[in-house]
C-alpha cells in the first residue's frame, strides 16, 4: 500500500469513501469536471466536514429526505454568519443522507475565488462562482444547486439583524422556471451566532476589496445549528410579468421564514 493510500485510509472513513463512490458525477478521465470538481478532494473535504458537522456544530437536520433524489433542483436558504458555513453544512447533510445521497453544487460570492488557493480548493469540493450562467449550466447538468438569494446582504448582516431576511434576487426563480427545477426552501438557525458581528467597517472593506469588514471576535463559535428543509415547491415555465416572478420569490421567502421560526422555536440553547 502506498503512503498516499495509508494517509487516505486514516483520514477518510471507509463508509464515507464508498458512499461518495456510489454518487455518480460526470467527471473527465483526469478526475475533474469542467468546473474543477474532484471526487478524491470531496472525500477529504467531507471527512473534515463530518467532524465539524457532528462534533462542533452538532447539526440537527430535519427533512433532508425531501430534496429530490435526481434531476435539477434549487436548494434555497437564508444566508448568515460572515463565512459560508451554512452552505457547507447543507451540502454535507445531503451528501451524507442514507437514502439517495447527492453531492450538491454551491454558488459562492465572487470574492472567494480571488483568494489564492481558496478558489481552486472550493471548486474541487463542488463550489462554483455564483453567476446565472454557471447556475444554468449546473441545472442543465441535472445538479442539485445551493443558492443564497440574499448574497452578501445576508452573510454580512449584523448580529442585531439576525434572522431578518434581506431582499431576495429574482434570478433563481427565472432559472427554476426555465429548467423546471423544484425549489426546496431551507431555514438555517445557528449560523447567525457563529461569528456575531456588531459593525461593518465599509471604508476598510472597500480599501481591501472585500464585501464587508466585520467587527467580530476572530473565532468561530460552536453554536448548535438547526437545518429545517421544507417541501419542494414547483413553478410552471409560462411567460409571466416580472412582478409575478417577484410574487413567486416572495412565496419562497415566506416558506424560509416559517422554517427559520420553526428552528428558533425548537432551539433549547445557543451552544
Amino acid at each position: 500500500m502506498s503512503l498516499a493510500s495509508i494517509i487516505k485510509s486514516k483520514l477518510v472513513p471507509a463508509e464515507l469513501s464508498e458512499q461518495i463512490d456510489r454518487i455518480r458525477k460526470p467527471i473527465g478521465s483526469l478526475g475533474y469536471d469542467p468546473w474543477g470538481y474532484n471526487n478524491e478532494a470531496i472525500k477529504y473535504g467531507l471527512s473534515l466536514t463530518k467532524q465539524i458537522y457532528e462534533k462542533y456544530f452538532r447539526v440537527q437536520a430535519s427533512g433532508i429526505e425531501k430534496i429530490p433524489a435526481d434531476g435539477p433542483v434549487l436548494i434555497i436558504a437564508n444566508h448568515s454568519g460572515q463565512l459560508p458555513i451554512d452552505g457547507l453544512l447543507i451540502g454535507y447533510a445531503l451528501a451524507a443522507r442514507k437514502e439517495n445521497p447527492r453531492i450538491p453544487r454551491a454558488m459562492i460570492e465572487r470574492f472567494f475565488p480571488t483568494v489564492p488557493y481558496l478558489g481552486n480548493l472550493l471548486n474541487e469540493v463542488g463550489a462554483v462562482l455564483g453567476d446565472p450562467v454557471n447556475c444554468a449550466k449546473m441545472l442543465a447538468n441535472g445538479e442539485a444547486v445551493i443558492v443564497f438569494p440574499e448574497g452578501v446582504r445576508g452573510s454580512g448582516k449584523l448580529y442585531q439583524d439576525r434572522y431578518q431576511l434581506k431582499r431576495f434576487g429574482n434570478g433563481f426563480m427565472h432559472l427554476a422556471m426555465k429548467y423546471k427545477a423544484p425549489v426546496v426552501p431551507v431555514g438555517v438557525v445557528g449560523c447567525e451566532e457563529t461569528i456575531p458581528a456588531i459593525a461593518n467597517i465599509k471604508p476598510l472593506a472597500k480599501a481591501l476589496g472585500v464585501p464587508y469588514a466585520p467587527v467580530a471576535l476572530p473565532v468561530v463559535l460552536p453554536a448548535k445549528v438547526h437545518l429545517n428543509i421544507g417541501d419542494p415547491m414547483y413553478f410552471d415555465d409560462l411567460e409571466i410579468p416580472e412582478e409575478k416572478v417577484t410574487d413567486r420569490v416572495e412565496q419562497v421567502k415566506a416558506e424560509i421564514s416559517k422554517l427559520i421560526d420553526k428552528g428558533l422555536s425548537e432551539r433549547k440553547r445557543l451552544f
